[in-house]
């Protein structure tokens, strides 16, 4: 059986591609059918281990959560990484490939067209529909040549394409009706309907645009689709941090700050605490826009080693410093954890040319970078039990673990292990993740997504408002992100045009 294929491009990167097929692999199940999404080529920081420890990009995570079933490797066969001095690791099949630089992967893009195909065929075997979201946009003249993603994966599928402009940034027209013209003739057959998306208001005010759109192109818009407010999905990349919760700390909630790190990645392990009613989480890169937050989060990042020198040109190193000497606690996430201790030993040159880079001292460990990257999903037991983990002991958590460094804490030192994880993947296991300090203020692991653990979740922030002298009164809330896609999916549905879009299915309405 060959699965029925729709394709999502759009106009320019961030214009909703990666949620238009979220709702639509939402929309789709919902109506009976088994759906998987497809991106042959992701460039995103943000990344999720599959449940045999490969690593694809968050947004097709995402999007085959939308579905109703697992990610796959198969759903993003190439992932790029970039790092700092334009570079970028090449993973593909969910395992390191390449380091690259930008030049050189463009003329290795060919090598790669075999196992895009390959696996586009594999989950066309095993799926009712595969929706296809392309990359950027289909009209960038100086990149056609090598096509991976976009025209090129819909010529192959033969594929029906849905253009996406985001209108909410303005030059709608230009967008979808300039991209569509730069296209050869041949592509823009395949080209079957436009949408226009994030509309703010009354999509009445737009009837004339639609109208206009229809006419230049010969193609008919099959929906003006609002702006979601508030949608607590992950994102594919930090432009979505643009327009994150910036807003000045607050005394009627729990203040938490999160450096904004240049190669910040899987942000999205604090939509749980934005879901919060109480809870205000602000990305921050400036010394004085940090404040004096209840907590203090350094995230995940792509070049730990890059990252800390743009931290220390910034003065943020000694000011962080300076903020857990006066209780403020800190916790770091992945590279945020690195960051956090003694030194950082990179013999192989794995990140860089340097060998040895002092770290912030604030925990008494190590981290020694290696060529082997752990990527597993994982299950632990709390072990610390004072300061910001206190009543947490033995609370069950799961995860997932994207690194490249292997952390030791300090022989001889009185730091107290973060985690015990009884599981990394299929298999069972019985070693160590994370430290926190003797007074539990300061806390690193390589836990992704622990604050999906609602009860956890819901300790923390007991603890941080107990340190504001307030009792939390708000119940353990449940972060469902099934509510967020039946959201998202509710939306489009009442905005575009299904009907038609099951007509260029050739299925029945």
């Amino acid at each position: 059986m060959t699965a029925k294929v729709l394709m999502v491009q759009g106009a320019m990167s961030s214009v909703g591609k990666s949620l238009m097929v979220a709702a639509l692999c939402r929309i789709f199940r919902q109506d009976g059918w088994r759906v998987a999404p497809f991106k042959a080529q992701n460039m995103a920081l943000n990344s999720f281990a599959t449940h045999d420890g490969r690593e694809v990009g968050r947004a097709q995570a995402m999007q085959a959560d939308a579905a109703g079933v697992d990610v796959t490797v198969e759903m993003n066969p190439v992932l790029i990484k970039p790092e700092a001095d334009s570079f970028a690791q090449i993973v593909v099949l969910g395992k390191p490939w390449a380091r690259l630089a930008a030049g050189e992967y463009m003329s290795r893009r060919s090598e790669l067209w075999g196992i895009v195909t390959h696996a586009l065929d594999s989950l066309r075997s095993q799926y009712d529909l595969v929706i296809i979201e392309g990359a950027g946009s289909p009209a960038e003249l100086n990149l056609r040549r090598g096509d991976i993603v976009n025209m090129a994966v819909a010529e192959y599928a033969q594929a029906p394409v849905l253009l996406v402009g985001d209108i909410d940034r303005g030059g709608i027209f230009a967008q979808l009706l300039g991209t569509y013209w730069l296209l050869e003739e041949h592509e823009r057959a395949l080209v079957r309907g436009l949408i226009v998306n994030k509309f703010r208001g009354d999509a009445r005010l737009f009837d004339d645009g639609v109208k206009i759109l229809e006419a230049h192109s010969g193609i008919r818009v099959l929906g003006v689709v609002p702006f979601v407010r508030d949608l607590r999905i992950a994102d594919e990349d930090s432009v979505a941090l643009d327009n994150a919760n910036r807003v000045s700390q607050s005394a009627s909630g729990i203040d938490i700050a999160v450096i904004r790190l240049p190669h910040i990645s899987n942000f999205d392990d604090f939509d749980p605490l934005r879901a919060e009613a109480d809870v205000t989480v602000r990305f921050v890169d400036r010394v004085e826009d940090i404040g004096l937050p209840d907590l203090l989060i350094l995230p995940g990042t792509k070049t730990t080693t890059a990252d800390l020198r743009y931290l220390r040109e910034r003065g943020l190193t000694s000011h962080i410093v300076e903020l857990a000497h006066t209780g403020v606690p800190v916790l770091g996430i992945c590279g945020g954890y690195q960051m956090l201790g003694e030194t950082i030993y990179d013999p192989s040159g794995v990140e860089s040319d340097e060998l040895e880079v002092k770290g912030l001292g604030l925990l008494p460990v190590t981290t020694t970078f290696t060529a082997e990257k752990q990527t597993t999903r994982a299950r632990g037991h709390i072990q610390a039990e004072c300061g910001l983990f206190a009543n947490a002991r033995g609370l069950d958590v799961t995860g997932y673990e994207i690194h490249m460094g292997q952390t030791s804490v300090l022989p001889q030192t009185r730091s107290t292990l973060l985690l015990r994880v009884v599981a990394r993947g299929e298999e069972d296991a019985a070693d160590d993740d994370g430290a926190v300090s003797d007074d539990g203020m300061i806390a690193g692991t390589y836990f992704h997504g622990l604050f999906e653990n609602d009860t956890l979740r819901h300790v923390l922030l007991v603890n941080l408002a107990a340190r504001k002298g307030w009792t939390r009164a708000t119940a353990p809330a449940r972060f469902d992100r099934n509510a967020e896609y039946d959201r998202l999916a509710e939306t489009v549905r009442a905005h575009l045009n299904l009907d038609e879009v099951l007509k260029i299915l050739g299925a029945t309405p």
